[in-house]
């Protein structure tokens, strides 16, 4: 497997772009069982890596919200 990027540098775009690519990898299914554990692995890091972004994001927007800063957008 290639050097893996660490996650905390990666951005959503990039996180899911790798994540996608696993599935792929992994929908194959012709891998030894060790290197689709790490696959696997991987692929649950980017997840959470993902879905924490997110969750920053959704947050961000409802305090901008509760400003009155995107008032003017509704």
């Amino acid at each position: 497997m290639a050097k893996e990027t660490p996650l905390e540098k990666m951005s959503y775009e990039e996180a899911f772009a790798e994540l996608e690519s696993i599935v792929g990898k992994l929908e194959e299914a012709d891998q030894p069982l060790d290197e689709a554990m790490a696959l696997f692995e991987r692929g649950q890091s980017l997840a959470k890596h993902c879905g924490d972004l997110l969750d920053k994001a959704e947050l961000k927007v409802q305090e901008l919200s509760e400003d009155g800063q995107l008032s003017e957008l509704e």
